[in-house]
Parts: structure tokens; sequence; C-alpha cells
């Protein structure tokens, strides 16, 4: 995979964040809805750990270029 389309999962072991920047389209949504979380000054830039599971994927749904994603987990 080249530079200009990674794919990256980050878990807290309830959710995990999937990321494909090849299809960001730098909304800021993710930032704006959960700051906590979503912090692209820093790395990672995504830091599961700082919110509730539910939070998480309350803000990942709003993203509105599908770069952000929620990776089903085999019950």
């Amino acid at each position: 995979m080249d530079k200009n389309n990674l794919k990256k999962e980050y878990s807290n072991g309830e959710v995990t964040v999937v990321w494909q920047s090849g299809l960001c389209q730098h909304s800021g949504n993710c930032v704006r809805n959960l700051a906590a979380v979503f912090r692209p000054k820093e790395q990672p830039w995504i830091q599961v750990e700082n919110a509730s599971s539910d939070e998480i994927r309350a803000t990942v749904a709003k993203c509105p270029s599908g770069a952000l994603s929620i990776k089903k987990t085999e019950e």
C-alpha cells in the first residue's frame, strides 16, 4: 500500500476504528465532535482510550467520506 492510501486500525478492546487515508476529505467532523480522541497533531492521531466506545461509534458514523469506520468484531 502506498503512503497516500494508508489503512490503520486503533482499538480499545471493545471497538476498533479503521482509518483509510486515501478516503479522507479532511472535513474535520471527527476532531470537532470528539477532540479527545481525534488529535491530528499527535501520534497516534486516534487515541481511542480517551472516550467511551459509544462516543467513538457516534463520531465515526458522522464521517462523510467513509475514511473512518468501525471494524466488526467476531463474538
